[in-house]
């Protein structure tokens, strides 16, 4: 048996194992944990150096590197992750009452877990607690297959949290790393279908693609970021302006980072002459339309066919639109299906948008950056599904179980 089926099948006999856990000695088991990474942040810290430094012999890009970094604050949000997660309610065991049929036949579901749940992803190690705790508390068995940019920091946090486990007498195995990145483990561990339930691919737009075509195991996407900012006729513009910055510019090389703004036209002159100096005071390097050209002194002018990048950077596409049906028609064209924001005063114009826009997150006078599941209580994320099998936006607990149906009967038998 090759390392990755045996990886496989060791996880899937862990799941069993945590099937059977109850609420209480998981919220403990999660705890420790959470203090165990506290307790470790320096050697977390010592170890994420290792991949910064190979990232800078590799020159890789700044958005990645950000996703990359580790520090003290991050750490501890990795932490506060698992201690949420841990006082949230367990979904595993939750009853559903559907009722009696005519022929007396009681129909209930039950929420149970998936079973062995699958991460590939990039340069990102918070994942790796994020999404063990995440599977933990719910029930399922994780198989965490990080990105060699990310590798060292990865093992490392993973074994903390298996020494958690070993301490509380579960098996290591529920939280399993493949110890390297080579490409040809991973197309294995997409062959796993006897042992693994669902894969859930974290990173760029190659690696979405790549998983999605090769995988025999069930996939769940979450795909690109390329969210938008549409300032209304009635936007309230100081509001729309920190919308803006803060979407564009706390953190760039996020999938809720904006990328791209629409602003109507009976706005555009009041809110794109104070839009166009402050970014430019940022340094963000706008992408515009003919139209919304001349509120910048260094606009890159682009065809319509160009919106829709997702830059992951201090980048951002500007566009005037003339009503909010344009808005909505250029979100539907060039969207991809995370998160989209209105500004605007009027309430019906916020809920038709909202009822409108197809998008796992669509918000009204709120940042784009709190399209997270631990800003939207849910402790951590799994990531942001931007399909609609069976999950869509910001994966949590509830989101890596499913339901089976449990029908209670007297002897009935059917005619």
């Amino acid at each position: 048996m090759s390392l990755i089926q045996n990886l496989s099948r060791k996880a899937a006999e862990a799941a069993q194992i945590l099937s059977v856990v109850d609420e209480a000695d998981k919220n403990a088991v999660l705890m420790d944990m959470a203090k165990t990474l506290r307790e470790n942040a320096a050697g977390i810290i010592k170890e994420n150096v290792k991949d910064l430094d190979n990232a800078k012999e590799n020159d890789l890009a700044a958005s990645m590197v950000d996703r990359l970094t580790l520090n003290e604050e991050r750490i501890e949000a990795m932490a506060e992750g698992l201690e949420t997660v841990a006082i949230l309610p367990d979904p595993v065991g939750v009853l559903r009452d559907l009722g009696t049929r005519p022929n007396g036949l009681q129909i209930r579901k039950m929420r149970v877990p998936l079973g062995v749940v699958c991460m590939i992803y990039e340069a990102r190690p918070n994942v790796t607690a994020d999404a063990a705790g995440l599977c933990f508390k719910s029930g399922n068995a994780a198989i965490l297959r990080g990105g060699k940019e990310a590798l060292a920091s990865s093992l490392f946090i993973a074994n903390l949290l298996q020494d958690v486990l070993e301490k509380h007498n579960l098996p290591r195995e529920l939280i399993s790393v493949v110890p390297n990145a080579d490409r040809a483990l991973m197309q294995e561990l997409m062959e796993q279908k006897d042992y693994i339930d669902v894969i859930i691919p974290r990173g760029g737009e190659g690696l979405i693609n790549y998983v999605t075509e090769n995988s025999k195991v069930p996939v769940i996407q979450h795909f690109k970021g390329v969210c938008h900012l549409y300032i209304d006729s009635e936007a309230d513009i100081e509001t729309g302006i920190n919308l803006l910055v803060n979407g564009k510019t706390q953190r760039t090389g996020v999938c809720n980072a904006l990328e791209g703004l629409l602003v109507h036209e009976d706005v555009a002159d009041e809110f794109l002459s104070i839009a166009g100096p402050l970014l430019e005071e940022y340094s963000v390097k706008v992408h515009a339309c003919e139209n919304s050209a001349k509120y910048f002194n260094k606009a890159d002018i682009i065809p319509v066919e160009d919106f829709g990048q997702e830059y992951l950077d201090l980048e951002i596409a500007v566009r005037i639109v003339p009503s909010i049906e344009g808005a909505m028609e250029h979100i539907a064209r060039f969207g991809s299906n995370h998160t989209e924001v209105i500004c605007t005063k009027n309430d019906e114009t916020a809920q038709r948008f909202q009822r409108t826009v197809d998008s796992s997150v669509v918000m009204v006078n709120a940042s784009s950056r709190f399209s997270d599941g631990s800003q939207l209580g849910l402790g951590a994320e799994i990531g942001i599904a931007t399909t609609k099998l069976h999950a869509y936006g910001p994966m949590g607990l509830e989101s890596l179980t499913t339901e089976k149906y449990l029908v209670n009967g007297v002897g009935q038998v059917r005619a």
